[in-house]
């Protein structure tokens, strides 16, 4: 096999694992990104009617990393190994044109219930009436098969009709088998027809993830 073969076949086994159509054309490039402000009710969301993508999951899954891989930048998001640090919805303005919005991490037991209340409260109300809300991606363990969280979460979001898609993060801390694995998993368990595979360490499916914000701006 040639060098030129083992490239092509290389390209080929990321587009399967991230189920890229050979039709997905759309580019989406970041240029600039900026922290904006931390909001916990809508009236302190921004105002400006920019588009917007949420990035959800449960407790230390991976968001910050993605925001920072998709942004090209190593400290936008601030990263941390202690689940339920990010407590506000934060917003980040990219290119001038959008918000990439983090919302608190679900699913952390040894966060105050009363805490958690609020931040299902406060994460239900941004979601349900954020008309600039174009596309939730939600993040997904693919180490393990989705919990119950995550279940219940994809329910919901499709039950109220809310654009999303499903991202498996540390896709690098598993083998290649495992991957083909988990990805026919989630996709069964939280009846998907696509899910996309990440890894903050290779950037795999960092262009797939990119294209598909530039078709919802579209």
């Amino acid at each position: 096999m040639t060098r030129e073969d083992k490239n092509r076949s290389c390209i080929d086994l990321a587009k399967w694992l991230t189920n890229v159509t050979q039709d997905e054309t759309l580019k989406f490039s970041v240029r600039t990104a900026r922290f904006v402000k931390s909001a916990q009710q809508a009236d302190d969301f921004p105002r400006d009617q920019r588009p917007e993508i949420a990035f959800c999951g449960r407790s230390n899954i991976g968001k910050s990393s993605l925001l920072n891989t998709l942004t090209n930048s190593r400290g936008l998001a601030r990263t941390s190994s202690t689940p339920g640090r990010t407590q506000t919805i934060n917003f980040f303005c990219i290119n001038e044109r959008l918000y990439f919005v983090d919302l608190p991490g679900y699913g952390f037991a040894k966060v105050a219930k009363e805490v958690r209340n609020n931040w299902g409260t406060m994460i239900e109300n941004y979601l349900r009436n954020r008309p600039q809300l174009r596309l939730t991606l939600m993040l997904v363990d693919s180490r393990m098969p989705p919990t119950e969280s995550d279940v219940l979460m994809k329910n919901w979001l499709d039950h109220y009709r809310i654009p999303n898609a499903v991202v498996l993060t540390k896709a690098d801390k598993i083998s290649r088998n495992q991957l083909q694995q988990a990805l026919r998993t989630s996709a069964k368990v939280l009846n998907t027809k696509e899910t996309i595979a990440f890894s903050a360490v290779t950037s795999l499916g960092k262009d797939h993830i990119l294209s598909k914000v530039a078709a919802v701006l579209e």
